[in-house]
């Protein structure tokens, strides 16, 4: 019983919560760009918060069901349909052995993630299913989404279909504001530096990806023309020799010698990495205390979120 490929998609993966405690080793985190649509989903689903979905890039996903159950889609506005019909994203829809699900192209945002009753039966490698293409690991055959794959997930047609009230969905935009907890390189950067790059606009470039969100605006100097190579923190924002900033995301490598201005405030990369080339990036510094205040706010919000339940 599966969900089978019809039409990967410019870009899909399967990922779970993430693949944690193997740096050591080399192996990055890989998991969910957007976490807060990813649990959104999970719990809509009523699975466990880190049960394996499929982060949709951009769209283009097409899946024929050859088991009776239970699906949402959440994140980005990639139009679903189900049989053709369009349906709302942000809902669990009861669907049938036959059934076609396909996500068109993203008109805001650009990950969007589908998830399955009980989520999709992929066995884990080094503690987790998620899928870094880099490095070969985690999904199916460490790879993305191919036509004719078929993901495995039990039959969970019983079951509340919840819904995300409209009001309480997240909104996509082409801008996001990144507050930065400064690093002890920061030293390095003179004071100028900082302001100008704490008061200049970037542009996303067309070098994004799940590595990192490539920016190109304001150059940024630093007294320091490298570093050895350290351990990187998910969100480190690195300043290489063009001076143009780089923030790193899931699926960067564990260490490296570019120096580090300081780390993006993991809500506001999850922002981040729903833009597209062209839009447009500003930086706010804040303290780590205030940076712990908003991950703790923002976890109580995420979890109590009231879901309704469909009548039909």
């Amino acid at each position: 019983m599966s969900l089978s490929v019809v039409q990967p998609g410019l870009m899909s993966l399967l990922q779970d919560g993430g693949r944690f405690g193997q740096q050591r080793i080399g192996l990055t985190t890989g998991g969910p760009l957007d976490p807060e649509a990813f649990a959104l989903c999970n719990r809509l689903l009523g699975n466990a918060p880190g049960a394996t979905a499929i982060e949709v890039s951009f769209g283009g996903l097409v899946l024929k069901a050859t088991v009776d159950t239970r699906l949402c889609v959440t994140g980005a506005e990639l139009p679903l349909r189900i049989n053709g019909v369009e349906q709302d994203r942000w809902r669990v829809h009861a669907v049938k052995s036959g059934d076609e699900i396909a996500l068109d192209f993203a008109t805001a945002g650009c990950r969007a993630y589908l998830g399955v009753a009980g989520g999709f039966n992929v066995a884990p490698q080094f503690g987790s299913s998620s899928t870094v293409v880099r490095e070969h690991i985690g999904g199916l055959a460490g790879d993305k989404l191919q036509p004719g794959d078929e993901l495995p997930c039990a039959a969970g047609s019983d079951g509340p279909l919840l819904f995300l009230p409209e009001n309480l969905r997240p909104g996509y935009s082409d801008h996001a504001l990144l507050r930065v907890i400064p690093g002890y390189q920061q030293e390095h950067f003179p004071a100028l530096q900082k302001r100008r790059f704490f008061n200049s606009e970037y542009n996303v470039s067309e070098r994004c990806d799940r590595m990192g969100y490539r920016l190109e605006g304001a150059a940024i100097e630093c007294d320091i023309g490298g570093i050895l190579s350290e351990g990187i923190c998910f969100g480190a924002i690195q300043i290489p020799a063009d001076g143009q900033p780089i923030v790193l995301l899931n699926d960067r490598q564990t260490i490296g010698g570019y120096p580090k201005i300081g780390a993006a405030l993991s809500l506001d990369v999850a922002r981040l990495a729903q833009l597209t080339p062209g839009a447009t990036v500003r930086f706010e510094a804040i303290s780590p205390e205030d940076a712990h205040n908003a991950l703790h706010l923002a976890r109580q919000r995420l979890y109590s979120l009231p879901l309704a339940e469909s009548s039909i």
